[in-house]
């Protein structure tokens, strides 16, 4: 820890730079905001002198620096080492005693007028008035001057505010400007170069439950952004969005930040045909994080969540014809919600906040009795396929299931049955795993008492049954259909530059699955995000074992890892509900995926809070799965897994007392940085991976491969699974195994899967 950290307890300190427009008859009681030109690249050396071209420079208003420094009062991000900054000022007079008001940190140089007036060296802790000296006075002049700036630092945390003031007249400072437009990047996916309005996540959004008539309702829609506080329809929208990328992305078109005290509208217009003896459905596969809904000025429901699908009833409300939707969303991105990986100031591992519709919106038809999902439970002993449909409306209580089972086309069974579930049991069954991703088709039908059709589905399913077994030495081992079997993936952050949490198309989101699978991963970590639907079904097609996460949110309890006697954050019972009902939303949504394996309801002590109630209720919840209670974070003796993470290698701290009674894994190691030139989200910022980056590609594989060195002999004493950090870069991280635009893959999924073998050595293993 540096000196300034230690210090000030670890918050960090800054140092910020605003030089404010004087105003021409004098210096006022407060001071006025301005517009800089800003530059984190080094300039030529004449980057101070008044002639000097600045025009390819940014704009912003100071001060500079980064939110959670204390006392900052930033109106422009920066969070690289070094800053340039120039402006202009006028002067009607020179005041008799000027002054720099100035709070700055490491070093700082000032210049007026190309001259320096001032290289102020280490750190203060507030403002400061430094009177100019005498050369520095013969520096201003009436009329026009202009101001640059330099300042360094390297402690991480910063803010840098300059004003050139009259010291017999201090003034008050102005307040600073909300940023409103997040950072742009260069960097685009080749998919997001080919998105348009009319090819924009066109596919079916939920293979799992198909039917044959669907509208799509992707494509531009026009937005405003309003005070929270406004509940009435903007008279006037403020252009299109491309939904369904949220409001922060490339590819939404907008790329604006939206303010915990603002309000996202949407609204398009819609044309249905019919309404007579259906039933009409508004399907979201997410919107982040409340919204409300309204048809033809109608509101027809709302919901509060952002990572979930969910679906409205509109029947009442829609009409032959045209119809208008409008969507109005808050989303205060931190407080209480369950956010993942965005905050309001990104920085270090957390990214780019997210706001308003992110996956698809559609619109389905239905029959008056119609099957609204399906809930599958395999046994890989047995071959039962069990099928739970969840019917809908007025199919009464004599309503009948019928259950098609197919395998490559050919009909392998037909079972009908009353009641709430199905059970059929498949000859000869073929399972599923890594190695035989094999799935069977399904067809259900929902009849009436006397065997007429009311609804009918398409689905899939995978057989096999998860569990865990000890070893010779009694380390508990995960098991596949009773076989032994390591986990090995990637931790899997889903980001990417042009959509943000969006992937920018359905071939995109399958390109990362596939180069996994080449490399010899066996799974996927799917960190802190719940994907769109069809990943999911990737994932069964291609014998990809997923661990999910529970998204995460609120506030932590220190982290103290695996030390004993843990402590859990207290949270209110209204934040508690909804942090229980967005869990159950998200298991319900993806229960029937065959690939889902383990489910992880706190990572790093994140929003961790009464943990042994939430284990045992997801332990009940679904008995088919694995549960890692806490991947990293502080260990309490409920679920099946304990869960270590160390960076840069593998290393599990043992202790025979807990893990006894517990599956042993690294969830998180590695994350070993490798930056690729002109493939950075920002090349101007601080970009980093876990230990150092390397000198060159060489050091890098080798850091890799020694993790893998360790990684396979701590299997031999026990672990069962590891999770190596991470798929891709994502925004300042550039430790991912490809770079966050997809486009150079540091190294080929051939090799990895040669590097893997080692920890494969028993033939047993998948």
């Amino acid at each position: 820890m540096n000196r300034r950290r230690t210090h000030f307890e670890s918050l960090l300190i800054a140092i910020t730079l605003s030089v404010i427009c004087l105003p021409n008859i004098g210096f006022g009681e407060t001071l006025e905001l301005a517009k800089w030109k800003y530059n984190f690249r080094k300039p030529r050396n004449r980057w101070m002198q008044p002639n000097f071209d600045d025009s390819r420079w940014m704009d912003g208003f100071g001060g500079f620096g980064t939110r959670e420094t204390p006392g900052q009062r930033v109106s422009t991000s920066w969070n690289t080492n070094d800053i340039w900054m120039r402006r202009s000022f006028t002067l009607s007079e020179i005041p008799a005693r000027p002054a720099l008001l100035i709070h700055h940190d490491e070093d700082a140089e000032i210049f007026i007028n190309g001259k320096r007036v001032a290289a102020l060296k280490g750190y203060i802790t507030e403002y400061q008035v430094i009177e100019l000296d005498d050369a520095a006075k013969k520096t201003l002049k009436v009329g026009k001057n202009v101001l640059a700036v330099h300042c360094h630092q390297t402690g991480g945390g910063q803010y840098i505010d300059v004003h050139v003031i009259d010291a017999d007249n201090i003034p008050d400072l102005p307040e600073p400007v909300r940023e409103t437009k997040p950072f742009q990047t260069e960097l685009i996916t080749e998919w997001g170069a080919e998105v348009t309005p009319e090819n924009a996540w066109t596919e079916y959004p939920r293979p799992a439950l198909v039917r044959d008539e669907w509208k799509n309702l992707n494509g531009n829609w026009n937005y405003a952004i309003t005070p929270r506080s406004q509940n009435t329809v903007p008279e006037k929208w403020d252009g299109e969005i491309l939904v369904p990328f949220p409001l922060e992305s490339k590819l939404s078109g907008v790329q604006r930040l939206l303010a915990p005290d603002e309000a996202l509208w949407y609204q398009r217009p819609i044309s249905v045909e019919k309404t007579n003896d259906v039933r009409t459905l508004l399907n979201f596969e997410a919107v982040d994080y409340h919204c409300e809904v309204w048809l033809n000025g109608t509101s027809v429901g709302h919901h509060t969540g952002g990572n979930v699908p969910f679906s409205i009833d509109v029947t009442d409300a829609v009409k032959a014809g045209e119809n208008v939707l409008t969507v109005r969303v808050e989303d205060a991105t931190e407080e209480w919600q369950l956010r993942g990986k965005q905050v309001l100031n990104p920085r270090g591992i957390w990214y780019t906040q997210v706001s308003g519709i992110w996956q698809t919106v559609w619109l389905e038809q239905v029959p008056e009795a119609y099957i609204a999902d399906l809930k599958i439970r395999t046994d890989a002993q047995t071959g039962t396929v069990s099928l739970k449909p969840v019917i809908e409306v007025g199919a009464g209580e004599d309503h009948q299931i019928e259950v098609i089972v197919r395998d490559g086309g050919n009909e392998v069974l037909r079972q009908s049955g009353t009641g709430d579930k199905v059970e059929v049991t498949i000859l000869d069954v073929k399972l599923w795993s890594p190695s035989s991703p094999h799935l069977y088709d399904l067809t259900v039908n929902l009849k009436s008492k006397d065997g007429t059709l009311l609804d009918s589905v398409e689905s899939y399913t995978g057989v096999r049954t998860v569990g865990k077994t000890r070893d010779a030495d009694g380390h508990w081992r995960l098991t596949l259909n009773g076989e032994v079997i390591f986990h090995w993936g990637t931790l899997d952050q889903g980001w990417w530059p042009d959509g943000l949490l969006t992937p920018p198309s359905d071939e995109a989101m399958l390109f990362d699955i596939e180069y996994l699978r080449d490399a010899g991963f066996n799974m996927i970590r799917k960190h802190i995000k719940v994907e769109p639907r069809r990943y999911y079904t990737y994932c069964d097609q291609m014998g990809m074992l997923v661990w999910q996460d529970q998204v995460s949110g609120g506030q932590n309890p220190p982290w103290t890892r695996l030390e004993p006697e843990p402590t859990d954050a207290e949270w209110p019972e209204e934040q508690h509900e909804q942090f229980m009902t967005e869990f159950e939303e998200m298991v319900s949504t993806l229960e029937s995926h065959p690939s889902i394996v383990v489910w992880t309801p706190f990572n790093e002590a994140w929003g961790q809070h009464r943990t042994v109630e939430v284990g045992k209720w997801i332990a009940e919840r679904d008995p088919t799965r694995t549960i890692n209670i806490a991947s990293g974070g502080n260990f309490w003796p409920v679920g099946d897994i304990v869960d270590a993470h160390s960076y840069p290698h593998p290393r599990f701290p043992f202790e025979p007392d807990r893990d006894a009674e517990f599956v042993m894994v690294m969830g998180e190691f590695g994350g070993h940085g490798y930056p690729i030139r002109d493939h950075l989200w920002d090349a101007s910022r601080r970009n980093w991976g876990y230990g150092g980056l390397p000198e060159n590609k060489e050091e890098y594989r080798a850091r890799y491969l020694e993790s893998i060195r360790l990684l396979a002999e701590l299997k031999e004493q026990g672990i069962a699974a590891g999770v190596y950090t991470q798929t891709t870069d994502v925004e300042g991280e550039i430790n991912g195994l490809i770079t966050y635009d997809r486009k150079v893959i540091k190294i080929p999924a051939e090799e990895l899967r040669k590097i893997h073998e080692a920890l494969f050595e028993d033939a047993s293993e998948e």
